[in-house]
């Protein structure tokens, strides 16, 4: 099978999961590794041994699956962090180090080369165990340009075989993205892969801007499920490449929609209704102009079809509605009124949901019809 010109990494198992509040049990870890597995996720990071029992236990149950994507898990530079790698039964890590100024103040007391001592060891002992190993530059956004190309080609040196670049706190833009993982890129020999969270809401923006700069490889979650303001959008990442770059990464995106609902029923964390893709809105039409449109060329307000992410197109009764919407709705349940009747139905359709702050099912809407006792009504 021909490789796919980008590898989507899926982080819901590890950075979904830090979310505040959210606590995966064993069964859920199972269910969403197979999903994203299912879907053709090519990489799944899959926890973080080192922290116990409980999370060893679904990391080696998830490991036992033999799914087809390739699994590993997040370690500090710290040799007993990847011995409870090697003891999940996994032969692939990840091993992060900080690269800011901040970051290594604080957790290195501004030592670095007690950092890259650590970078060095741990790398060693895993190689020295057979395993594969990507690096990945914690706050790299904020490093030191030079600074973080000297730990990438280090990294690189030491026998790693991919470099993570990790915008930690969300503070780049695609521009300054671009340059940043372009200089890396055209530095290294070993493929780059980009980290982005959404403390701007510039997380998916940002990961194609990695993309587009060389990265081979793109870290994403379910529903953009992560710390703070969560991380770049599995669905998000996966459609855009698709649609706006021409780039099938090998993802049914026909699935998307269940694996977005399967990970907010496990995260306890609803997804918005005007979210990208998954959204509950995303193709569901109310204004009249739109709704109109939409009815005789789906291509005037939808960028693709919905079908394509698991969604059906919905035109949606309400404030903003027209007489095309109502007209739809009635004629679907076997009403048909004349011109002054259907206005007037419009009209007890705008007020009621105004009142009721939301738009109306279709049993509302009929309820409307019969209360008006319109004599023209068939039904």
């Amino acid at each position: 099978m021909n490789q796919p010109p980008v590898l989507i990494n899926d982080t819901t198992l590890r950075d979904g999961e830090q979310a505040a509040g959210v606590a995966f049990n064993l069964e859920e870890k199972v269910a969403i590794a197979k999903f994203l597995d299912a879907v053709g996720v090519h990489e799944i990071e899959v926890g973080i041994p080192a922290m116990g029992e409980e999370e060893t236990r679904a990391i080696q149950a998830i490991a036992n699956l033999n799914l087809q994507a390739k699994l590993l898990a997040w370690n500090r530079a710290v040799i007993s962090d990847i011995k409870a790698s090697i003891a999940c039964g996994l032969n692939r890590v990840h091993i992060c180090i900080p690269v800011s100024g901040v970051q290594i103040s604080t957790k290195f007391q501004g030592q670095w080369r007690i950092t890259l001592q650590q970078l060095r060891d741990s790398v060693n002992f895993a190689l020295d165990n057979g395993l594969w190993v990507s690096v990945g530059g914690e706050d790299a956004s904020r490093a030191d340009k030079n600074f973080l190309l000297d730990v990438a080609l280090f990294a690189q040196e030491l026998g790693a075989s991919r470099f993570r670049f990790c915008d930690t706190v969300g503070i780049l833009d695609p521009f300054a993205t671009y340059h940043r993982v372009k200089k890396l890129v055209e530095s290294l020999s070993i493929p780059v892969e980009i980290h982005t969270h959404n403390d701007f809401g510039l997380a998916t923006a940002n990961a194609l801007a990695g993309i587009e700069a060389g990265c081979l490889t793109a870290n994403t979650t379910v529903n953009g499920l992560g710390e703070r303001a969560g991380n770049a959008a599995l669905e998000e990442v996966v459609m855009a490449l698709k649609r706006i770059y021409g780039l099938d990464v090998g993802v049914d995106t026909t699935k998307l929609l269940d694996l977005s609902r399967l990970v907010a029923d496990a995260s306890r964390c609803s997804v918005p209704p005007w979210k990208a893709i998954v959204g509950e809105n995303t193709f569901a039409h109310e204004s009249g102009i739109h709704a109109h449109s939409v009815l005789q060329n789906p291509m005037t307000y939808e960028p693709f079809s919905p079908e394509e992410v698991g969604w059906e197109r919905r035109v949606v009764v309400g404030k903003h509605s027209g007489r095309h919407a109502v007209t739809q709705v009635l004629e679907e349940n076997g009403i048909k009124l004349n011109s002054e009747e259907t206005k007037s139905v419009l009209e007890a359709v705008r007020q009621e949901s105004v009142q009721k702050k939301r738009s109306l099912t279709t049993q509302e809407v009929l309820d409307l019809v019969q209360q008006g006792r319109y004599s023209h009504a068939i039904r």
